[in-house]
């Protein structure tokens, strides 16, 4: 059957006669403005990892270093944190530059699910540093209250160590969540969980020195126990984001929504049957079912499946594969629901 009788059966003109509709015959993945768009990602998405680990590699030699010719057990253990984050921001890094490698036959949707497996390492690095601490402090306090241990009060230059490190960390958890919130890396966003989590460990560590230095040394590893809470609360969460995004879990109904109302606009789309949608990465891979016309040709039905597909392409940034299956309508039921 020819396009004219689709045109007729339709009411309106074919999709591949529309000049306003994108052309159904052009691969709209590799347009010039979709790759740059990827470039940026990654840049910002490194330049998040190479800002971090910097920062970690100076404050961990200037913590640790601090820490013991100033007599201070809670500076040295910051440093001892810093130096852990530098070991796993490596590790992050390595992910990422493996997550733009091109897809293959073996990973036929590229290697983006590596950003949400480097955001498993972080929320793993995070548990564990907050159980080291809590541990850590709940033994240096039993220790203080049954007087096993004697602890003098830190240098002054421990406690402007310990502050300056707190307006670094929360200038780079801004920055890192800035950034996270315009890549929608998952790996991005976990390393801003973790300045914020330096935050509240070295402003404890800040109280704990100046109080430590006022006679009251015991309120240094209790303050540092309450932190541990808040950072394994933090690596907890981050675990669950990045494994639902590794477990394929569904997006929410409103994208479902979305590409139905994108579907209705392509003349002869007659009602949307299914939308499925899961995650790679911060990509999309969108399956959904169509009705047409059932007296129109296999010809014109993949004109109208195309159309609709790079219609998607151009409308949503981070889909990456559309699939598009067609059938003759179905009756529509009284209450429709796009199932997702």
């Amino acid at each position: 059957m020819n396009s004219t009788f689709s045109q007729e059966k339709a009411g309106d003109s074919s999709p591949c006669e529309r000049p306003d509709l994108p052309n159904p015959w052009v691969a709209l993945e590799g347009k010039p403005e979709q790759q740059r768009s990827s470039a940026l990602r990654q840049r910002r998405s490194q330049r998040a990892v190479n800002l971090g680990l910097a920062a970690n590699v100076v404050l961990a030699l200037l913590k640790t270093s601090v820490g013991i010719l100033g007599h201070s057990p809670a500076l040295l253990a910051e440093g001892i944190n810093s130096t852990s984050d530098v070991a796993y921001y490596l590790v992050v890094a390595i992910f990422i530059r493996l997550s733009v490698k091109p897809a293959d036959e073996t990973h036929p949707y590229g290697h983006s699910q590596l950003e949400s497996i480097a955001s498993l390492v972080v929320g793993a690095f995070i548990i564990t540093t907050g159980i080291a601490v809590f541990w850590d402090s709940v033994n240096t306090v039993f220790d203080l209250l049954v007087a096993q241990s004697v602890s003098g009060g830190a240098a002054i230059y421990a406690l402007w160590v310990a502050l300056g490190t707190v307006a670094v960390k929360i200038a780079l958890y801004l920055y890192t969540r800035k950034l996270g919130r315009q890549t929608n890396n998952p790996a991005v966003s976990a390393i801003a969980y973790d300045h914020r989590n330096d935050v509240l460990s070295a402003a404890a560590a800040s109280v704990g020195i100046f109080l430590g230095r006022e006679g009251w040394p015991w309120v240094d590893p209790l303050v540092g126990a309450l932190v541990a809470l808040l950072i394994l609360r933090t690596g907890v969460e981050v675990l669950r984001q990045s494994s639902s995004e590794l477990m394929d879990a569904v997006p929410s109904l409103d994208l479902a929504n979305q590409i139905t109302q994108l579907a209705l606009t392509i003349p002869g789309v007659q009602r949307v049957e299914e939308v499925h949608a899961h995650r790679f990465g911060p990509y999309l891979v969108v399956n959904l079912t169509i009705g047409v016309e059932g007296e129109l040709s296999v010809a014109d039905g993949d004109c109208i499946s195309t159309a609709l597909e790079n219609l998607i392409y151009e409308r949503m940034d981070l889909v990456r594969r559309v699939y598009v299956h067609y059938h003759p309508a179905l009756p529509i039921p009284s209450n429709p629901q796009p199932v997702v």
